[in-house]
């Protein structure tokens, strides 16, 4: 179930759509979205979990885009620094990722997020700082 957003402008990239990105609930005024994932058994390590690279892709991929919907495609985020913590192991199967714009400057951003399983469990969160860049400058 896709909703739709000013996300739609812009073409949905090869790794985003690799993770499953399904952006499900989305609230502008808020900085807030909620994403949909799908955590691959060929994202799994030898432990039989996805492996926390994908985890934290995942994660980025939620903060970008709350970043975009929050002001309404007018910023691009490119992260500066992430910080990562892993809670709970991650299993195949559907992810969902809750981000939220904690502050926008004028250059700079800051971004949390927040990774669950399907039963609503917490695996991952993180936090970053994004570079906000105009969407006027993206190469086309």
């Amino acid at each position: 179930m896709s909703l739709e957003t000013v996300l739609d402008r812009y073409p949905v990239p090869a790794c985003a759509r690799t993770l499953g990105l399904d952006i499900l609930e989305a609230r502008p005024s808020h900085g807030w979205v909620r994403i949909g994932f799908v955590g691959q058994p060929a994202f799994c390590n030898a432990s039989g979990c996805v492996q926390g690279g994908f985890l934290a892709a995942m994660l980025d991929d939620s903060m970008g885009p709350a970043v975009m919907i929050a002001t309404e495609g007018a910023l691009y985020p490119v992260t500066i620094d992430m910080t990562v913590s892993f809670l709970a192991p991650a299993r195949p199967g559907p992810l969902f990722g809750e981000a939220e714009v904690i502050s926008l400057g004028k250059t700079i951003g800051f971004v949390e997020a927040r990774l669950m399983d399907g039963e609503g469990a917490l695996l991952a969160k993180a936090s970053a700082s994004v570079r906000l860049l105009p969407t006027s400058r993206l190469a086309g």
